[in-house]
Formats: C-alpha cells, sequence, structure tokens
C-alpha cells in the first residue's frame, strides 16, 4: 500500500468535459489539490466515489500545485449526511479548505475531522456541539493556545460566578464589563472540556470560535453559512393579540 493515504474531499468542480479538480484532505499530507483525470467520463470506475464524506484511500503523483490523481478506492459508503447535518459538513469543509495551508501535514485534526463527521453522521439531535468541538480542536492545530482556566491578569483559577473578558494575545481577564467578549467561569471551564451541558454554554462556545476565527477566515464571508441561513426558514413574526383573534 506505499503511497497511499487516508482522505475525504472537501470540494471538488469540473475540469474539462471529463476530468475533475479536487480539494482532498489527507492523513499525512494535509490539504491537496489533485486533478481526477477521466473521473466524468461514462466509463470511469471513479465515477460516484469522488464525493465528499466518503473515507477514500488515494495515490497521487506530480510536482506542480496541482498533482495528478493516480488511484482512489472507497473505503466505505458515504457517512449519511443530510439537511441541517449536511450544511453542518459542508460548513466543516469550507472551514478546512480556508484555514489550512497546503500540503502540511496535520494527521491528528484529520482524526478530529473524521470524528466530527461521524458524530454529526450519528446524531439525532443538534450538530452544534459537534462543530463547537472541531472549531476548538482546530485552533489548537493551528497554534491558537489560550488559557481558559486561568485569569490572564491574576493566575487565579476561573469561579464560575465571575465574569472574564477575552482580549486577543493574553486571554481572559477578569471583568465587571459585560458584552460579547465577556464569559463567566462556568462557560471557560465547559470550552476547556469541550463539553457543553446546556444551551448558555454551547452558545458562548459559538460567541468564543467565531471571534478565534475570524483572524484566519479574513473578511470573506463562508458560503456554507449563507446556505445554511436559505436552508433554515425564518421563524414568522409574532402576531399580535389583534391577529390572533
Amino acid at each position: 500500500m506505499e503511497g497511499w493515504q487516508r482522505a475525504f474531499v472537501l470540494h471538488s468542480r469540473p475540469w474539462s468535459e471529463t476530468s475533475l479538480l479536487l480539494d482532498l484532505f489527507s492523513e499525512e499530507s494535509g490539504r491537496v489539490r489533485v486533478l481526477a483525470k477521466g473521473a466524468r467520463s461514462r466509463r470511469s470506475n471513479l465515477k460516484g466515489t469522488l464525493q465528499p464524506f466518503t473515507p477514500l484511500l488515494v495515490r497521487w503523483g506530480g510536482r506542480g500545485d496541482v498533482k495528478t490523481l493516480r488511484s482512489a478506492e472507497a473505503v466505505s459508503l458515504a457517512l449519511p449526511l443530510s439537511g441541517i447535518t449536511l450544511y453542518s459538513g459542508l460548513y466543516v469543509n469550507e472551514l478546512v479548505s480556508r484555514v489550512l495551508e497546503d500540503e502540511t501535514r496535520f494527521s491528528e485534526l484529520f482524526f478530529d475531522y473524521l470524528h466530527c463527521i461521524q458524530a454529526l453522521a450519528g446524531t439525532n439531535g443538534s450538530p452544534e456541539p459537534a462543530l463547537r468541538r472541531f472549531e476548538l480542536a482546530l485552533l489548537g492545530h493551528l497554534g491558537y493556545g489560550v488559557d481558559f482556566l486561568h485569569c490572564a491578569g491574576s493566575g487565579e483559577e476561573v469561579s464560575d460566578t465571575m465574569t472574564y473578558r477575552y482580549r486577543e494575545e493574553k486571554g481572559f481577564i477578569a471583568s465587571l464589563v459585560v458584552d460579547n467578549r465577556t464569559f463567566t467561569g462556568h462557560e471557560l471551564k465547559a470550552l476547556a472540556n469541550r463539553e457543553f451541558p446546556d444551551v448558555v454554554s454551547l452558545r458562548a462556545a459559538k460567541r468564543f470560535t467565531r471571534m478565534a476565527l475570524k483572524p484566519y477566515l479574513g473578511g470573506k464571508p463562508l458560503k456554507s453559512r449563507e446556505l445554511f441561513r436559505q436552508f433554515v426558514p425564518k421563524k414568522p413574526p409574532l402576531k399580535s393579540p389583534q391577529d390572533l383573534q
């Protein structure tokens, strides 16, 4: 099996009448762009294989920015994502595509990605906990170190009922100011443990990861978020008592 790697397709698009241009996330080489020649032709044995969320074994060659796919085999059927979990998976794929440098090894993150997709496929509830855990894992692998358990000002352990304001490159400092950058000690402990026992801690995790990921994403909006907004119907406005009569 020399030269083979475990990988997932993050994104694909047509390239010529018969080929596909793929962004892969591989175990050993990280994010790689490859050209799958003939993959769209009727006779291709790859037709239907090179899809997002399908565990693959792949080989490629070449020295340029775009490699040439040599072989690909599906390890199993695609992980079953649909509805809100499908859009969540697309968000994870876009996050990896936007944030990771080309051909940089992120073997541990590869398995964090796999566990996230498996969690999304197996969930009967909200996808939010799986997404927050992956975002925190991604930040950790990018070298974004932050101490959730100690006040950056005093060094003391955070207290559940105290409030702490987040300051970039410093951490969380005890503060009486309450705004979007303020978190309770209870919420910070949930972030440290990557466990979110209640709605409050889950919302706090989303606030933090959005702030922390923003410098990596720049000003360009995520397409998957826009798709998600279109998928989730807007709540109708509250009716007045007169309308209910």
